[in-house]
């Protein structure tokens, strides 16, 4: 170790919430959920993923959502389709899926080629089937305080907070990046938690002061390390979502939107890039499964969380 990365490893006091962790602990309780769910109907839930083109990430994305359905007890429907499908083929194949009664969940592998529109295939899921939680009937749900299908990535940070912190009731919480994957059902989450909930974007006046005053910060704005150590308020628990990759010391090195190292010092808690937000979302996707799953039996949905 070199004597700059010691005394950073000495400067360090947060905890590190340990999303991997804690993702394994939700796939053991989803596990015997799988089994319960199976006992009352006789078959596994089913999650079916489908995948426009041959995008390297997105292959890598779909394989590792396929595999751990499997792992969980789950089945897993894959759909491979050429990069030229057609706007009209795509929803064709949505259509089937939402009335094939072996499929509980539905997710559309994003980004889809240009030429296919994105929100008209969201659209033409099942809102019942909506396992990404991108319908805008599940999003007027969670702004609405009504049980519906939440987005994966906020659902995974919001139960990494909850498990870190405990009650979020009064804390002062930014969100810093405004997307409707991540930024929009975030804030809507946390003021279901009776957070005071800021929401920050590219067009923020004094960006770091704002951050500074937070009790939790949530960045996922997908710039490199833009947010300073020095900008976060000390005792502030930090939940970075962004990933990016790096040239560092010759090699290519995945970083997120915070700067790990100097936050560390300041922070009461941070995740790590990678191992923090990365394996919830994953998970977060197999616990939306199984409640569609429940819900469309009619069966009482457990309590994973």
């Amino acid at each position: 170790m070199t004597l700059e990365a010691a005394t950073r490893e000495r400067q360090m006091t947060a905890d590190i919430i340990d999303g991997k962790g804690y993702a394994a602990g939700l796939g053991d309780r989803i596990t015997q959920q799988v089994s319960v769910f199976a006992g009352h109907t006789g078959r596994a839930p089913g999650l079916a993923v489908v995948l426009v083109g041959s995008d390297p990430a997105s292959e890598v994305y779909v394989r590792s959502k396929g595999r751990t359905a499997r792992q969980l007890g789950m089945e897993s429907f894959e759909h491979v389709l050429p990069e030229d499908t057609t706007q009209e083929d795509l929803l064709a194949l949505v259509d089937r899926l939402n009335t094939d009664e072996t499929v509980d969940g539905i997710l559309v592998q994003l980004p889809l080629p240009r030429h296919l529109d994105s929100l008209a295939v969201i659209k033409a899921i099942d809102p019942a089937k909506d396992v990404d939680g991108l319908h805008p009937v599940n999003a007027g749900y969670l702004a609405s305080g009504l049980p519906g299908l939440v987005s994966c990535t906020p659902l995974g940070c919001l139960m990494l907070l909850k498990s870190s912190l405990g009650s979020l009731a009064g804390l002062d919480a930014i969100v810093v990046g405004r997307s409707i994957l991540v930024g929009k059902p975030m804030a809507q989450l946390l003021l279901a938690e009776n957070c005071t909930v800021t929401m920050a974007h590219s067009r923020t006046r004094d960006l770091a002061g704002k951050i500074g005053q937070a009790d939790i910060v949530v960045a996922a704005v997908g710039s490199a390390e833009m947010i300073k150590g020095d900008w976060i308020k000390p005792g502030a628990t930090v939940i970075d979502v962004g990933t990016s990759r790096v040239i560092r010391d010759g090699a290519k090195r995945l970083v997120g939107d915070v700067d790990f190292a100097s936050a560390a010092t300041r922070a009461r808690a941070i995740t790590p890039v990678p191992g923090g937000v990365g394996p919830m979302t994953i998970m977060s996707l197999m616990h939306n499964t199984l409640l569609a799953a429940f819900r469309r039996a009619d069966l009482a949905a457990p309590e994973l969380w």
